[in-house]
């Protein structure tokens, strides 16, 4: 009796009475227009004495001449041999087509929470100070320091839930944890609801299943090696959908137009050092600034050394985890209306208000999704949809989380230069001066001198220091212009967000 071995994916085993065909390599699903394999032959009493060959089985002419070639090689008649080979093609074809059935119908497996893990997450939902508490986990889940940034993260990621979702950039220098940072907060994701992608090409998005990105967090390590897909990626965040047309051959060989599209909507983020590059897609995402004080490198370093020392809990990291994963799994697709925001307005000092606005509105948005279990339901009287309302208590965090993104934007300076500004004046603040050399700047930052130049030029160039002209040094000596500026700028957005939620509240 004939058989078809196809346990091993990589080496299908073909066996007549007389010949075994190996098919190494596995089969392509790509194409029904072809069958090219990577076949050995021998006899069955003589495996290693065999003829390897690549051939497309579609190929008539290359058939034939492989038939002939083999009954030379294997002293065996074409008769035989052409019948064994017809025989395979038919098994590969069923094979391949019941391959592509099961691949059609591949759908991501949901998650089914016990009694218990769904009465824990609901219980966790229904608390009281939901995003206290929710920040504390994150924490206790070993994310170290980031207390703002990683709530915001953790709230742009839940929005991928909604129609439409948030997304994020973070910036960093180089080994400052961005990425740790990005990826530690993915995993408090359901697994099914991300995908995380290191290596992309021009036309990677292109070519996923229709529906399979749809509401998922698509997570990109780093920014600077994925040039060619920015822009498919800009469009799938703007527009929820991206299509390419594609040509393949059609019966005949004659070629014929294709129309490829993925569905979204999706919430991205992303990782990268070079704020001033990705500036069209920076415009559709929240910025979110590493910290990288020296009070956060020490906790950091703390933690590491109790790691090694066998101090930390980690099964308690991964219950963290767990429970803020099945939380996840409990928040459903469903409408917000913000009954407050035609009165809700953006401090004047920040650039590109348009998409600022629509950024803070959402964010609103998003932080009463993840209070759904807490918020009664209401049903539109026309449409009969159902929907929950934000409250002042949502606008109130919304507030208190994104001041600091509200104050980057804001800013004439890049948050490279700010962070180098902010960390200058605190030195000259203790060292109860107000003139400095480029020179002890670079020894007491331990920065290199092109860094320092760009930050020095820069802060000249916006008016935030001066040359000093009056002292002679061995170096050029500045000063600073405003010591104040920062806290000026903070005190107007602290002062403009307050003002219309006091007006709300008075009003309510």
């Amino acid at each position: 009796m004939n058989s078809f071995n196809t346990s091993n994916t990589n080496h299908f085993i073909y066996s007549t009475e007389l010949l075994e065909f190996h098919i190494l390599g596995g089969l392509s699903t790509f194409g029904l227009d072809r069958l090219r394999v990577t076949v050995k032959v021998n006899k069955r009493d003589d495996e290693f004495h065999a003829l390897r060959h690549n051939i497309d089985l579609y190929n008539a002419n290359g058939v034939e001449k492989f038939v002939r070639k083999l009954a030379e090689f294997l002293e065996v008649g074409t008769s035989i041999i052409r019948r064994a080979l017809q025989e395979l093609i038919s098994k590969l074809e069923q094979y391949r087509l019941e391959l592509l059935d099961v691949i059609e119908n591949e759908e991501a497996e949901e998650y089914l929470l016990s009694k218990k893990e769904r009465r824990s997450a609901m219980d966790f939902l229904k608390s009281q100070n939901l995003l206290e508490k929710t920040n504390k986990y994150i924490g206790k889940s070993g994310v170290i320091g980031e207390e703002n940034n990683r709530l915001l993260m953790y709230l742009i990621f839940t929005s991928r839930k909604m129609e439409n979702p948030l997304h994020c950039i973070s910036f960093g220098s180089s080994g400052s944890g961005k990425t740790h940072l990005q990826s530690s907060i993915a995993e408090l994701i359901p697994q099914e609801d991300r995908l995380s992608l290191t290596s992309l090409s021009s036309n990677s998005f292109y070519y996923f299943k229709k529906d399979e990105l749809k509401h998922k967090l698509v997570l990109i390590e780093d920014l600077d090696g994925a040039d060619d897909v920015l822009y498919p990626l800009r469009e799938l965040q703007t527009k929820k959908r991206i299509t390419k047309s594609v040509v393949q051959k059609g019966i005949g060989g004659q070629g014929k137009t294709k129309n490829l599209t993925v569905e979204g909507p999706v919430s991205v983020a992303g990782c990268t050092t070079k704020e001033s590059i990705y500036e069209d897609n920076s415009n559709r995402s929240f910025l979110l600034y590493i910290d990288e004080s020296e009070q956060q490198d020490e906790r950091i370093m703390e933690y590491q050394r109790k790691m090694s020392a066998g101090k930390i809990d980690v099964e308690q990291e991964l219950l963290s985890e767990e429970l803020l994963q099945n939380v996840q799994r409990l928040l459903k697709p469903i409408r917000v209306i913000n009954p407050f925001a035609e009165h809700l307005m953006l401090p004047k000092s920040v650039f590109k208000p348009r998409r600022t606005n629509a950024h803070y509105l959402q964010f609103i948005e998003a932080i009463t999704f993840y209070h759904q279990h807490q918020r009664e339901s209401k049903f539109d009287t026309q449409t009969g949809e159902e929907y929950i309302e934000t409250t002042l208590e949502d606008i109130r965090y919304a507030n208190e989380l994104l001041k600091p993104i509200l104050l980057r934007k804001s800013d004439n300076l890049n948050g490279a230069t700010r962070n180098y500004f902010e960390r200058l004046k605190a030195y000259l603040k203790k060292k109860q001066d107000i003139v400095f050399t480029n020179a002890e700047i670079r020894k007491e930052f331990r920065i290199a001198e092109s860094t320092q130049r760009r930050h020095q030029l820069k802060l000249q160039a916006e008016g935030y220091i001066k040359r000093r002209t009056d002292i002679q040094s061995d170096s050029f000596v500045y000063e600073i212009i405003d010591n104040d500026e920062f806290g000026n700028l903070e005190n107007s957005i602290n002062k403009a967000l307050g003002v219309c939620l006091d007006k709300l509240v008075k009003a309510g």
